[in-house]
This record gives C-alpha cells, sequence and structure tokens, in this order.
C-alpha cells in the first residue's frame, strides 16, 4: 500500500495542507529567503525557488530532515517533479542572449539553470537525495502523472521514499506562453509504502489509490470507477469539472489559484490530505487534464484510517 506521509506547500497565504484546504485565494507572495535562508538562493530561477521552498517544507513535515539533517538513507530518496513552465524564463532570456550576442554573451551563472531538469536536481543536490531523479513536463495531468511515477518507483523497489513536487512560476514569459497570470507557487507529497513508513514511526497522511490516464474526462473516470468506491469529494479544474458526474462537491483549485499547469495534480493532492487532516472521510478523486491531445489523469485518496485491499493496476 502507496501512503502519503508528509506534506508541503509554498503558495501565496499557505503554507500547510490544513491551510491550502482552508484558503480562499492567495495573499501576498512566497518569500524564499524566509523560508530557506538567502544563502545559496542566487542566480537560482523562480520556479527552482518555489520547489526548494515546497521541498524543504515536506522534508520536515515528514520528518526526513531534523535538525539540518537527513533521517533517512538519501540514495534510497527519489525525487520527482511536475512543471510544464518551469525555467521557460531562464531559457527564453538564454536563446535572447545568444541570438544577440552569440555564444560569449552568455552568463555561466544561467548555462546550469537553463537545463530541463534543473529544479528536480536542485532539489537533490541540496539535501543529499540521490536515488532516480525525473522532471515531467506533460501537460495539464502532469502532476497526477508524477504522483503514479513515485509509486511506481516504490513498487518496483527502486527507491524507499520518494519526494513529489509540482511547481509553476508567475513571470512575464510564463503567462505570455498560457495567457494567464499562474500560481507562483509549488506543492509537494512524500510517498513511501505503509511498511516503511510504519517502521520509521511515520503518521500516514492519506493512501493512494488507483489511477487513470486516457483521452477525455468521461471514459477516464469511468475506468476508474470499475476498481474505486464512490467519491465523497472531487478536485477537478476549469471544463473537466462539468463533465463530471453530479451530487458531489467539486474543488477548482484553479479558480481559486489562478492557472496551476503541471502543479495542479500535487497541489490537489496536498489539497486533499488537508481535508482528511482536517477530518474529512471518504476517497477523494482528482482529475486533472481536459478532452485534448494531452489527456487527462485521475488518482484516488483515502484517508489515512481507510486500509483497503490494494487496488488493481490502471
Amino acid at each position: 500500500m502507496i501512503t502519503v506521509t508528509g506534506v508541503g506547500v509554498a503558495l501565496p497565504g499557505a503554507d500547510s495542507a490544513t491551510a491550502l484546504a482552508a484558503a480562499t485565494g492567495p495573499e501576498g507572495t512566497v518569500e524564499p529567503a524566509a523560508v530557506l535562508g538567502k544563502k545559496g538562493l542566487r542566480y537560482k530561477d523562480r520556479a527552482t525557488q518555489l520547489g526548494l521552498c515546497a521541498a524543504l517544507r515536506v522534508l520536515t513535515d515528514s520528518g526526513l530532515h531534523v535538525d539540518g539533517e537527513l533521517t533517512v538513507d538519501g540514495t534510497r530518496t527519489a525525487v520527482l517533479v511536475s512543471s510544464n513552465l518551469g525555467n521557460v524564463d531562464t531559457v527564453c532570456r538564454v536563446v535572447k542572449t545568444i541570438a544577440d550576442e552569440g555564444t560569449h554573451g552568455v552568463s555561466p551563472m544561467d548555462t546550469p539553470n537553463a537545463s530541463s531538469n534543473i529544479v528536480a536536481s536542485e532539489i537533490a543536490i541540496r539535501w543529499g537525495l540521490k536515488g532516480p531523479n525525473l522532471m515531467l513536463c506533460n501537460g495539464p495531468a502532469s502532476g497526477l502523472d508524477a504522483v503514479r511515477w513515485g509509486t511506481a518507483l516504490l513498487r518496483s523497489g527502486r527507491a524507499d521514499h520518494v519526494v513529489v513536487v509540482g511547481v509553476e512560476p508567475d513571470n512575464e514569459i510564463a503567462r505570455g506562453l498560457v495567457g494567464a497570470p499562474l500560481a507562483d507557487g509549488a506543492a509537494a507529497l512524500l510517498l513511501e509504502t505503509d511498511e516503511v513508513a510504519a517502521a520509521r514511526g511515520a503518521t500516514v497522511r492519506a493512501v493512494v489509490g488507483a489511477h487513470t490516464r486516457g483521452p477525455d474526462v468521461a471514459a477516464t473516470v469511468a475506468e476508474l470507477a470499475e476498481v474505486e468506491p464512490e467519491p465523497t469529494a472531487w478536485f477537478a479544474a476549469g471544463v473537466a469539472a462539468p463533465a463530471l458526474p453530479k451530487g458531489l462537491p467539486v474543488h477548482d483549485l484553479a479558480a481559486v489559484w489562478g492557472e496551476l499547469s503541471g502543479a495542479l495534480g500535487v497541489v490537489q493532492c496536498a489539497a486533499a490530505v488537508g481535508g482528511f487532516d482536517a477530518g474529512a472521510d471518504g476517497p477523494m478523486w482528482l482529475v486533472a487534464g481536459t478532452d485534448s491531445d494531452d489527456g487527462v489523469a485521475t488518482l484516488v485518496l483515502r484517508p489515512p484510517a481507510a486500509v483497503p485491499a490494494e487496488p488493481a493496476a490502471v
């Protein structure tokens, strides 16, 4: 059984799962230096700084980072990050500099930050997380896809602990690409098997159920319904909501925070865990994506008291 044993939130006005679940909208901005300290932040792009904030909070919340030290084997700790915009501002700046001035004009400080994997690699380097390291840029479903890949790493024995981060920055270039303001924040989960969580005395915050992936909302949700009990609430964004069965509350986090893009699925998970922390009961179904070429991902989270049989692979 795969469990969530930690949550980290770095969104404007929300710094925990409980705060995220109760929030009615963004307030202020996330100040990375206040979370991480100023050391090591210079030259890092906004997405990397926000991802580092959420990662530190999830490591601390889960007990993997105590008094400045990692409490588990870093070689068995994986990092997965989901972000569709990520460091696009750095990439565009480097491309423009090369076009205008040639390669000699590019700052050596910008070169490593132009890597598509920079957020995941910086998180791993900062805390010595030497397990599998992966960055997903997979459209609206990317965040839930990252959670699915995290469960796959655990079930295959590739890792004992998986840090999953969803992050999107808000800057002029990112806004220009999506045509709207972005959330300018991040959320993170720690995934572990129930055996590993019990062995280190961790608190289980949620149980991960089945995941489905398909080309449209209705068919993908119907496939999930074949292996999962009915939900008590939905998490879905934008045009996906009308395609869901009626009669249950639908939490549209994008309507609250702005465009979440690749961070959506991870933020949905964090908010669902916040709901469980506040006493919500019953499974919550998460839907990310729309009827499009990018496809739709779904995922079920159950409250920690729920200990069902392992769901069939979907």
